[in-house]
């Protein structure tokens, strides 16, 4: 009788000493994540809803491969505005407790957004890498059918890599188990980190190499031609692309970092969970500044949303003397 008493002391201390305070905020940092979300949420909805609608509107838009890209990004940014808003809100602000298939079935759909976007981001890298490196024989080896099919692919990878948790790769109590995320194993964040980082880098050299060759050729043009003046397309490109790397370094590097302390750590501190927390809404501010980076500047995309206005308000001016 003493050993079962014994024994079941022993369990319930590995129990206790096992278990994980995944909800860490206070009152008034409950209130002030919350406020975060909701001030970023409506606008980044709104901006890439509205690109999905002047994409599909368009018939123009629809045939070109970039286009297609940056829908897909747009779709992407779209599932994280209302998944991300939705269950990360739920998860730090509510009391109740998580069952592990719904929470793992929710987690699952928002790396799965995550990964879309962030893997959009580096098929658009690509598209322009192709575009300025292959001039010749871009709008061949690019067709609308073989973009269609790297968007699917794309997809198809970012589903079966998020959804690994809830097809069984999730964590053994007490060995295994992440500090940011209940039911989720600590190696499978380290793998998801580490393929995160890997794209970031793909794209990061994407662009360095398209600065580069546009960097040769300004440098070919000026030796053939020095007594024009020109202005330095090259500079202007690694402006705008030093701008779009680092927003993404400033959206991502700091959860990854703590996603990866994560992996190698025993225990995560409360301040450096609640800073995971704060951090995270990085994330979803990355997915309303990707529609001003990448789509809203493209003059055609702008062009097809005046004239989609043009045709709405022509609708009303019709149907207002009829109704009358």
């Amino acid at each position: 009788h003493n050993q079962s008493i014994s024994g079941c002391t022993s369990i319930t201390k590995i129990s206790i000493s096992c278990k994980n305070d995944y909800t860490v905020l206070n009152i008034t940092e409950k209130v002030a994540i919350g406020t975060i979300c909701l001030l970023i949420t409506p606008l980044s909805l709104l901006v890439n809803v509205l690109i999905l609608v002047v994409i599909a509107c368009s018939r123009n838009l629809r045939q070109h491969p970039s286009y297609l890209f940056m829908g897909s990004l747009a779709l992407a940014d779209t599932i994280v505005c209302i998944c991300f808003t939705i269950n990360f809100l739920n998860f730090h602000l509510s009391d109740k407790s998580f069952e592990q298939t719904e929470y793992l079935f929710k987690l699952s759909g928002v790396t799965m957004a995550f990964t879309g976007s962030v893997g959009s981001l580096l098929v658009m890298a690509t598209d322009r890498y192709h575009a300025i490196y292959k001039v010749s024989t871009y709008k061949v080896l690019l067709t609308r059918k073989r973009a269609l099919v790297a968007i699917v692919t794309l997809w198809v990878m970012a589903a079966l890599i998020s959804f690994l948790p809830l097809m069984g790769w999730r964590c053994q109590p007490c060995q295994s188990c992440s500090h940011l995320f209940p039911y989720v194993n600590r190696y499978y964040l380290g793998l998801f980190a580490s393929l995160v980082l890997v794209v970031i880098v793909l794209i990061l050299v994407a662009y360095a190499l398209i600065v580069w060759m546009a960097h040769k050729h300004e440098a070919n043009m000026s030796a053939e031609h020095p007594e024009l003046a020109r202005m330095r397309v090259d500079i202007h490109l690694a402006k705008t692309f030093s701008c779009i790397l680092l927003i993404l370094l400033v959206c991502w590097l700091p959860v990854l970092s703590f996603m990866m302390t994560d992996v190698v750590a025993t225990e995560l501190s409360k301040p450096q969970k609640k800073a995971f927390a704060f951090c995270s809404t990085l994330c979803l501010l990355n997915s309303g500044i990707n529609p001003l980076l990448y789509t809203l500047r493209c003059r055609e995309l702008r062009a097809a949303f005046k004239s989609l206005v043009a045709s709405v308000r022509g609708c009303k001016g019709c149907s207002s003397p009829a109704s009358d």
